[in-house]
C-alpha cells in the first residue's frame, strides 16, 4: 500500500487499498465503534438506573458469566468477556464491595481465585435479565428473525477473522 504520509486513515485505507470493503463514507466509523452496542448498554443502564439496581452494565455483564457458570476464575471472566486483568479485578473489586460477589481460593491451586456469586447476587438475576431481555426486544422491534441470523452470522466471521 502506498503511503502519502506518515499516517493514512483508515477509511482512506478501506475504501482506496481494499477491494472487499463494502463501507459507504460515514457508515465506517459507525459500525467500527458498535453504535448499536452503545446504544443498548445505554439503554440498559438506564433501565438498571430507574429500577434502583445500583451495578453498571460492564459490573452486570461479569455477573452475568456468573450466572451461567458461578466460580470461573479471573483469567475465565477475562476470557468471557473480551477485558483485560486490571479490568476484571477492578470489576470484581467493586462487586466484592457490594456484596454481590466473594472471591474464594481455589481448593487445587490456591494462587487462583473463584469468583462465587453471594445470594445477594444471586436475587439480581431475575429482574436483571428480565430488564435486558426488555431491552433487546426494544432494541430488535421491526427486525426479522432472518435479519438477526443473517446479522449474527455476520457478526462471527468478523470476530472470527480478527482472532
Amino acid at each position: 500500500m502506498p503511503f502519502r504520509g506518515k499516517y493514512v486513515d483508515l477509511y482512506s485505507c478501506l475504501t482506496n487499498y481494499m477491494p472487499n470493503n463494502q463501507f459507504k463514507k460515514g457508515e465506517l466509523y459507525s459500525f467500527v465503534t458498535g453504535k448499536a452496542s452503545i446504544a443498548i448498554a445505554r439503554r440498559l443502564q438506564k433501565k438498571f438506573n430507574g429500577a434502583g439496581l445500583r451495578i453498571t452494565i460492564e459490573q452486570w455483564s461479569v455477573l452475568y458469566h456468573l450466572w451461567k457458570q458461578d466460580g470461573l476464575s479471573q483469567q475465565e471472566l477475562c476470557n468471557a468477556t473480551f477485558r483485560d486483568k486490571p479490568s476484571i479485578t477492578r470489576l470484581v473489586d467493586n462487586l466484592e464491595k457490594l456484596q454481590l460477589v466473594k472471591r474464594v481460593a481455589a481448593t487445587d491451586d490456591r494462587r487462583i481465585n473463584r469468583i462465587c456469586l453471594t445470594k445477594t447476587g444471586l436475587k439480581l438475576q431475575e429482574q436483571s435479565m428480565m430488564l435486558a431481555e426488555h431491552t433487546l426486544n426494544e432494541a430488535l422491534d421491526g427486525v426479522q428473525s432472518e435479519q438477526i441470523d443473517i446479522c449474527k452470522e455476520v457478526l462471527q466471521l468478523v470476530y472470527d477473522n480478527l482472532k
